[in-house]
C-alpha cells in the first residue's frame, strides 16, 4: 500500500494544544466497523457502549519527565536530551539535541551539575549512549529537572504534569503518554466497573517511535521500532477468560492494542510474559484478540492511522476523519476519541 493512502487535509487550528479541564467531557465519534455509521458522543458516555461481561484492556505505563535541558561541560552550550531506553549501570539510550557537538567523551551538566551526563557512544539513527552520575535517586533528580515530553506539534507550555498521565498510570518508563487513556476519570472506570465490564492492564513503554514519520513509499518497507511490553499471568487469565465467554476486549489505545496483539498466541489466547514487540499493524492485518479499539485521532500517514485502518478498513476511516475535520473535532495528543465497535 502507498503511503499517500492514509494522507488527510487537517487544520492546524484543530490540533489541540492543552487539555479539557474535565477529561470525560471530550467529543467521541463512534464508529461501526462492519457498516461505516457514524455517531457524535461525549466521551463519558462510552460507558453506553460497553456491555456486562466486556473487558477494557488498558496500558498503565507512566511517562517519565524524560526531556532534560542541560549545557556542555567547557563551553556552555545549550543541549537538549530525551531520555529513551534505560540500561544497566545508569546508562541510557537518548536522543540529543544538538547531536553534532554530542560526541563520545563529551560531557553534559544539568541543574548546576547535580546531574551530568558522558556520551559513550554513537548508536542507531544516531541515537547517544550516556552515563549519568548523581548523588541520591535518579528518579527523585529526574522529578526536579525533567520536564514531559510533549509531541513536537504541542507548542504551549503544561501547567500540570500530571494531565499528560492517565489516572492508572504505575510503572515508570514511557517517554509519550497512552493518550487514549488521558480521557478516563477515576469516576468513569468505577461506573464502568459496575456495569460489569472487566477492567484489565497491561504495560507498554511508548517510544519516539510514535512520532518518527513513516518515510518508505511502499507502507510494507517501513520499520517499526521495538518497546518493551510486560503482561501478568493474572491479567492474561482475565483477558482470555473473557474472550471464552464470549465478551468483547476492547483496547483502549494504541499501545494496549499492539501489546495485546504481539503477546496473542495463533490461538487467540494471551500469553503472559514480557519482551519487545516491533508489531507494525496495517490493512490485511487479521486481528486475534483485539475486538473493539478506543483511540484518539492520529497524524495523517502515521503508524497509528494504519492501525486504526486494519481495523475498520481505511475507507471507513478516511470518511470518518473527513467528518471529524467537518465537525471540528479536536486532533491528537490533549485531543477528543474515536470509539471502534
Amino acid at each position: 500500500m502507498n503511503l499517500h493512502d492514509f494522507y488527510y487535509e487537517l487544520p492546524q487550528e484543530l490540533i489541540a494544544q492543552d487539555p479539557l479541564e474535565d477529561r470525560s467531557g471530550s467529543r467521541l465519534l463512534i464508529l461501526d466497523r462492519e457498516t461505516g455509521k457514524r455517531e457524535h458522543h461525549i466521551f463519558r458516555e462510552i460507558i453506553d457502549q460497553l456491555h456486562p461481561g466486556d473487558c477494557l484492556v488498558v496500558n498503565n505505563t507512566k511517562v517519565i519527565p524524560a526531556r532534560l535541558i542541560g549545557s556542555r561541560e567547557g563551553t556552555g552550550g545549550k543541549v537538549e536530551v530525551l531520555l529513551l531506553k534505560r540500561g544497566e549501570d545508569d546508562v541510557w539510550e537518548t536522543l540529543v539535541k544538538p547531536g553534532k557537538k554530542a560526541r563520545p567523551g563529551a560531557k553534559i551538566l544539568f541543574g548546576d551539575g547535580i546531574l551530568t551526563g558522558e556520551v559513550l557512544e554513537v548508536v542507531e539513527d544516531g541515537n547517544r549512549k550516556i552515563r549519568f552520575r548523581y548523588d541520591g535517586i535518579f528518579e527523585e533528580i529526574l522529578d526536579r529537572l525533567g520536564q514531559m515530553p510533549l509531541p513536537p506539534y504541542i507548542t504551549h507550555q503544561l501547567k500540570d504534569k500530571n494531565r499528560y498521565q492517565t489516572v492508572y498510570a504505575k510503572h515508570d518508563g514511557s517517554a509519550a503518554a497512552p493518550t487514549a487513556g488521558l480521557h478516563f476519570t477515576p469516576e468513569l472506570l468505577q461506573a464502568i466497573r459496575d456495569r460489569g465490564v472487566r477492567i484489565a492492564h497491561v504495560t507498554l513503554h511508548v517510544g519516539l517511535g510514535t512520532f518518527r514519520p513513516v518515510k518508505a513509499e511502499q507502507i510494507e518497507d517501513h520499520h517499526m521500532h521495538s518497546e518493551f511490553y510486560m503482561v501478568e499471568e493474572e491479567q492474561a487469565r482475565l483477558i482470555n477468560r473473557t474472550k471464552a465467554e464470549g465478551g468483547r476486549i476492547i483496547a483502549v489505545g494504541t499501545t494496549s492494542c499492539r501489546t495485546l496483539e504481539s503477546a496473542a498466541g495463533p490461538d487467540g489466547m494471551l500469553q503472559a510474559g514480557s519482551g519487545w514487540t516491533d508489531i507494525f499493524i496495517y490493512p490485511g492485518y487479521e486481528f486475534r484478540l483485539v475486538d473493539c479499539l478506543i483511540t484518539n485521532f492520529h497524524l495523517p500517514e502515521s503508524t497509528l492511522m494504519m492501525l486504526v485502518s486494519a481495523l475498520a478498513g481505511r475507507e471507513r476511516i478516511m470518511a470518518a476523519y473527513e467528518e471529524a475535520v467537518k465537525e471540528r473535532y479536536r486532533f491528537f495528543s490533549f485531543g477528543d476519541a474515536m470509539f471502534i465497535k
